[in-house]
């Protein structure tokens, strides 16, 4: 199944790095950043994370929410946080449902050896629940400088 612009995003409930429920649902009334990326303390995924991490001032008073979600485990999570000084909650989807759900859990390949993965991809989540932006098969440099842009920009066709 694969999420396309402009449709509700599917709801989910996942463990977050701090050990509390996050659930899509309860962030109606606020932009979401749902980031997927592949693996905790990873170079490009860390830098992805601290870079969102850096920013997450000018993306709270646009009223933004950061999620990030990987298929690691909330103990992985709760040390790739603390290593880094992540400020917003590492969701852990453990089973991939909800990268599945979004389309982003894909066959990667690497080395020669084909495995079922995480697909760098953000999603960029209206108050209603709405997607209004996907970037998929992001590169990290500039990324979140990208995202930005796209908040102002559907802030002023508003």
């Amino acid at each position: 199944m694969s999420v396309l612009h402009g449709q509700s995003a599917p709801d989910f409930a996942l463990t977050a790095s701090d050990g509390t429920t996050v659930r899509l649902s309860d962030l109606r009334g606020k932009k979401v950043v749902l980031y997927f990326y592949p693996k905790d303390d990873t170079p490009g995924c860390t830098k992805e994370a601290c870079s969102f991490r850096d920013n997450l001032g000018v993306l709270q008073t646009m009223g933004v929410a950061v999620l990030g979600v990987s298929a690691d485990s909330v103990a992985s999570h709760q040390k790739f946080a603390q290593k880094y000084g992540l400020n917003f909650p590492l969701l852990a989807d453990e089973g991939a449902q909800v990268a599945t759900a979004y389309g982003v859990w894909k066959e990667k390949q690497q080395y020669g050896r084909r495995y079922m993965g995480i697909e760098r991809t953000t999603f960029l989540i209206d108050e209603n629940g709405i997607i209004r932006k996907i970037f998929p098969k992001v590169k990290v440099d500039g990324h979140v400088e990208e995202v930005i842009e796209a908040i102002r920009s559907l802030e002023e066709q508003q």
